[in-house]
Parts: structure tokens; C-alpha cells; sequence
């Protein structure tokens, strides 16, 4: 079993959660968190939740959403009438970040594209429910903030599904709460299929995005080494979010071309920093099986590594976000974890710092990071490509924001 399945309770539990299921067969668009995937915490963290992926998993040419919702014994996601998880002044404390809040929105320059398959027909409405909540400033088509296309630019949108939708929100309310002033374009793709996604983040790229985020993954594969060329956009950072799956490689997250996000576990503690962090158990790491080594990794691996930073992902110290969409139309805040969490908020903080890169060559020149020297997301023979050590190491890379120098 994965690192992130190791459970808390027995087998017995286990075989009867996994064989719940809450798919709505009046939409076969719309699918309930992969149950077979139940996890309770096992990070050793003193908060205990149980916890299930929000996408179903993934082959060869198609991609998995990487979040987890925090859920109740029948698999259902836990809602709430107001949020549980942090907020964004808990991130931007955390991660030593500027408060862009105010009252009246106004545009920094920068525009962040969030690139995800489906659509989610209550995106708007559900980012204004949770901007308003945290008294952030409004963010909407109306103001100019918010727009929201498909893969090919269009206003129509793909088929519905209820588990990327939860995804797009996740991604949505992330990016906001770390750059509030920034504008964001939602790109949805028409399926979860490589080939789509590819062509969504191309038009990402044409549509002036300054950042380009991506929370989804799927098993690397030979021909990636020519489909990396999506992700190769001069001028424009490209965050993906490294997998949870545990010590293992996934793409595009092993692209040259993309800043590869790890995950770790975030508590507020007593220290001066107020916060402590631990590898996550999800998060993705290792060693690429085809793309070449860039000249800006100078560690043991013979190719590209992953990861290159990281950020809050432990679903057990996971996020608020707010989604009114899934599960037949019940509306509610919800707790989220996995590295879905963490690749926008990577996203934001390059906003924030000015971004301007395509690769994550720069990050390799600077030291503003919180490093993170703990815990493991696997067994790979106790190297750094899966345990926290001092410096990089391939669940958390170079660290978490220690401000937005860096980016």
C-alpha cells in the first residue's frame, strides 16, 4: 500500500469505506473521490482526519486531479457553514508573504492561468463566495479580474464533472489567497486526456498568462520527451504540481520546463517562525525515467529530479475552499490537501516575486527558502530522493517561500 493509504483503523473499516460509493448516475460526468483511497493521517501529525482523492486514477495519456477532500465515513466530503483549514493570512504568514489584501481590486500586472480538464459551472460565483468570506477584494468578469475559457479560448464549456470541478475551486481560491491582486484566467480542457491539456496550457500561454498553474499528473511515458514542448513558454513560469501518489515520478511534473511542486505538512507552532514543516507522505519525488538532466541539478540522479520547492499539501493541516458545485448541487466550505494545494500557491508566489522565468533555473541560485529536514514520502533506501535532509531533497526540493526573493 502507498505511503499516503497507510490507515489508522483496520482492514475491516477499510473494506467497507472502499466499497462505498457516491457516484451520481444521473451525470456520468460526475464522480465521487476515489474511496479506494481512503487514507486517515500517517504522518504522524496530531490532528487525525480521514481523507479520500477527489480524481479517480489515471493511465498512460490522461491525467489525475492531485487533491485529496477531507470526508466523512461514507466517503462524502465533510462541508462546512464556515471554513475549517487555513486561510490566506495563514499562508501568507507561514511562507513570510506580502498582504495584497484590500478592499477594491487592482491589478498588479500579473495574470495567473489555472489549467485544469472539465468545467466547473459555479466557479465565479463560488471564488466571489470565498474572496468575500476572507475580505479579499472582488475577483470577476465584471471587474476584469476573472475569465474563465476553454481550451481552444472559447465561452463554451466543456462537460461538467463534480471531482475536477472541486479541483478548479481548490486552484481558484489558492491563487487568490496568496495574490489577491492578481488576475486569473481559468483554461478548461475538454477531458482529462494529455493532449487536451496540452493544448489548454498552450492557450494559457497565448492568452498573457505570466504564470501557468497545473494540479494534475499521470504516469511518465517515452514520447514525454517530445510533449514537454508544451510546457516550454518563453517568459512564463510554469507550475506543476509533483503527484501523491509518494516516492515516484510522474509527468509533467518531470519537465525541464516547468517548476515541479512538491508537498509537505504545516503546523503553527512556538518557534520564531511560527510554523514547523515535514515532508508529506503523498508527495511526489525521484528520478525521471526519460527527460534529460537539466545543467541547473546538480544532485546524484542521472536525470531530471523531482522536486524542484514545495508547499502546504498534508490534507490533515490541509486548506479551506469553498465549492457549491459537487455532490448534487450541496453547497459548503470543505478541507483539502495534496499537491493540487501546492502548485497554485507556488503559482502565487512567483506572481507575487515578479516570475518571468519558464524554468525553475533560478530558484537553484538562491537560498530564501525554509528548509525542510524531516519526515518521508517512501522507501527509497533512505536517499534524499524521498526523506527531508538538510538542503534539497526530492519530496520538498530546494524548501518552502521564505518570502517571494526567490521567485
Amino acid at each position: 500500500m502507498s505511503s499516503p493509504a497507510r490507515l489508522l483503523f483496520g482492514t475491516a473499516a477499510l473494506v467497507a469505506l472502499a466499497a462505498c460509493s457516491a457516484n451520481d448516475s444521473s451525470n456520468p460526468a460526475i464522480t465521487a473521490p476515489d474511496n479506494s483511497s481512503l487514507s486517515a493521517s500517517s504522518t504522524g501529525q496530531t490532528m487525525r482526519y480521514l481523507n479520500a482523492r477527489v480524481c479517480p486514477g489515471s493511465v498512460v495519456g490522461t491525467a489525475r486531479c492531485h487533491s485529496w477532500v477531507r470526508v466523512d465515513p461514507s466517503g462524502r466530503p465533510v462541508t462546512n457553514a464556515t471554513p475549517r483549514g487555513y486561510g490566506p493570512a495563514d499562508l501568507q504568514s507561514a511562507y513570510n508573504l506580502p498582504s495584497t489584501t484590500g478592499s477594491t481590486w487592482s491589478w498588479n500586472g500579473k495574470t495567473i492561468a489555472i489549467v485544469d480538464a472539465y468545467d466547473a459551472p459555479t466557479a465565479e460565483q463560488d471564488l466571489a463566495t470565498y474572496r468575500s468570506y476572507f475580505k479579499l477584494p472582488p475577483c470577476s468578469t465584471a471587474n476584469g479580474c476573472f475569465r474563465k475559457v476553454n481550451q481552444t479560448g472559447g465561452t463554451t464549456p466543456p462537460a461538467a464533472n463534480a471531482s475536477w470541478a472541486q479541483e478548479i475551486s481548490l486552484d481558484l481560491d489558492m491563487a487568490s489567497a496568496i495574490c489577491p491582486s492578481c488576475k486569473i484566467v481559468l483554461v478548461e480542457a475538454s477531458s482529462n486526456s494529455l493532449v487536451n491539456l496540452y493544448t489548454a496550457v498552450d492557450q494559457a500561454a497565448n492568452m498573457g498568462a505570466t504564470v501557468i498553474s497545473n494540479s494534475y499528473g499521470g504516469p511518465e511515458y517515452s514520447g514525454e520527451t517530445n510533449d514537454e514542448i508544451h510546457y516550454n513558454h518563453s517568459g512564463i513560469a510554469i507550475t506543476v504540481s509533483s503527484g501523491d501518489n509518494g516516492y515516484g515520478v510522474e509527468f509533467p511534473a518531470s519537465s525541464r520546463f516547468v517548476t515541479a511542486v512538491g508537498g509537505t505538512s504545516l503546523q503553527k507552532a512556538s518557534n520564531s517562525r511560527g510554523w514547523t514543516e515535514t515532508v508529506w507522505t503523498g508527495a511526489g519525488s525521484g528520478c525521471s525515467a526519460y527527460i534529460t538532466k537539466p545543467t541547473w541539478q546538480s544532485d546524484a540522479c542521472a536525470r531530471r529530479t523531482v522536486a524542484d520547492v514545495s508547499a502546504i499539501a498534508d490534507p490533515n493541516t490541509g486548506v479551506a475552499v469553498y465549492d457549491s458545485y459537487a455532490y448534487r448541487g450541496a453547497s459548503g466550505w470543505l478541507v483539502f490537501g495534496g499537491t493540487s494545494v501546492a502548485a497554485p500557491v507556488i503559482a502565487g508566489v512567483y506572481a507575487l516575486g515578479g516570475a518571468g522565468s519558464a524554468t525553475a533555473q533560478t530558484l537553484y541560485t538562491s537560498n530564501a527558502f525554509f528548509d525542510v529536514t524531516s519526515g518521508s514520502n517512501g522507501s527509497c533506501g533512505g536517499s534524499y530522493l524521498c526523506t527531508g535532509v538538510i538542503g534539497y531533497d526530492g519530496p520538498t526540493g530546494l524548501g518552502t517561500p521564505n518570502g517571494v526573493s526567490a521567485f
